[in-house]
């Protein structure tokens, strides 16, 4: 996974692959309990977001949370947990669906089609100002 870090602090990861007005994630290439993490461009805006398999169902959040947002730093992944790069809240990806607690990912709706993960980019574009 590539990773480059700005003099701002924001992480840069993968650019997604886009299809029509789509993100699109193949599902065989997502490992389970295993986020991986994108940033699409928008508007000079680097909005970063990850996919992420549990028990079989994908979820996608976006790289940031209601409380750490400002600091542009998200999260990172480290033996099983997602750690936020600001305050160091840790928790396992297992509890990442549930949202409970005050430093949890940002949902990012989409859905899963014909062994693609898809998410509109208008769901993603709207967030731009957190980022």
């Amino acid at each position: 996974m590539l990773l480059s870090v700005s003099c701002s602090g924001q992480p840069s990861y993968q650019r997604p692959l886009v299809r029509d007005s789509n993100v699109v994630v193949k599902l065989a290439a997502l490992k389970p309990d295993v986020p991986v993490f994108y940033t699409y461009r928008h508007m000079g805006r680097k909005i970063s977001f990850f996919v992420i398999k549990i028990d079989d169902k994908v979820f996608s959040f976006f790289d940031a949370c209601e409380n750490c947002h400002h600091a542009k730093l998200g999260y990172r992944f480290e033996e099983g947990f997602l750690v936020c790069r600001l305050c160091n809240v840790r928790y396992p990806v297992s509890e990442i669906e549930k949202g409970v607690g005050s430093c949890f990912p940002i949902p990012l709706t989409g859905r899963v089609q014909d062994g693609q993960y898809l998410i509109h980019i208008s769901m993603i574009e709207k967030m731009a100002s957190r980022f």
